[in-house]
């Protein structure tokens, strides 16, 4: 599996930006999808998840409501859609595909490593 992350670039404090991440070498209807960012000097930290059907998203608790993810199966592409940025939220965002296995889909649930293909990260800048 390839993942081609995109959308990243610098912005004002208070704008948005649209990240896209797109898979090929695999369809990816069946797995969980993901974000993830790390910004300078720190651990890389959860922004994101959503499971194979789209139907739940899951967010950093410190996200809630700025950050929206979905997924277009057809396309084989995860987004993720940053409003009202702050410069803290800078940091290099990536994309991952994963999961936990149940009943023959893939599943976010939080677990240590459940993640299996990263993307190579696209930088976003937010200036104050």
């Amino acid at each position: 599996v390839q993942l081609q992350a995109s959308g990243g670039g610098l912005v004002q404090a208070g704008g948005s930006l649209r990240l896209s991440c797109a898979a090929s070498g695999r369809t990816l209807s069946s797995y969980a999808m993901a974000w993830f960012r790390q910004a300078p000097g720190k651990e890389r930290e959860f922004v994101a998840a959503i499971s194979w059907s789209g139907s739940t998203p899951y967010y950093a608790d410190s996200l809630k409501g700025r950050f929206t993810i979905s997924r277009d199966n057809a396309k084989n592409t995860v987004y993720l859609q940053m409003n009202s940025l702050k410069p803290e939220d800078t940091a290099v965002y990536y994309c991952a595909v994963g999961g936990t296995y149940i009943n023959g889909k893939y599943y976010y649930t939080g677990a240590p490593n459940e993640f299996n293909y990263w993307g190579q990260g696209t930088l976003v800048t937010v200036s104050s």
